[in-house]
């Protein structure tokens, strides 16, 4: 039986899923609980944030985000293609920094705006 703490939404139920009787989920208030319990023991996914360089902006780096969440075991993966990545200045919010990270279909993109110099 596995403890964890629902990030849903900001309730934050106290979940608890028995991995011996197919995942079930006990604890939750809602049924996105109860998904989110047993994806996070059987498949887990974050959204990955970060920054990446720009040349010639008002701004030395930009922060990103994946597009979607991707599986846990490939953040590491992910984050390393990010440090052969240089934007030229102006990056807009939302224009694709890498598009479908390692086959995932998730992008990674600009969450923030950089002017030119």
């Amino acid at each position: 039986m596995k403890e964890l703490i629902c990030i849903v939404c900001p309730k934050g139920c106290h979940l608890r899923v028995d991995e011996e009787n197919g995942y079930a989920v006990t604890g939750n208030s809602c049924e996105k609980g109860a998904a989110y319990g047993k994806k996070e023991l059987t498949n887990p996914t974050r959204v990955v944030t970060s920054t990446v360089r720009v040349e010639g902006g008002k701004r030395r780096r930009v922060s990103v985000k994946t597009s979607r969440d991707i599986p846990k075991s490939r953040i590491f993966e992910a984050m390393a293609l990010l440090n052969d990545v240089s934007l030229q200045a102006p990056v807009q919010i939302g224009d694709v920094v890498l598009a479908d990270i390692l086959g995932t279909g998730a992008d990674f993109v600009a969450t923030a705006n950089c002017p030119k110099e």
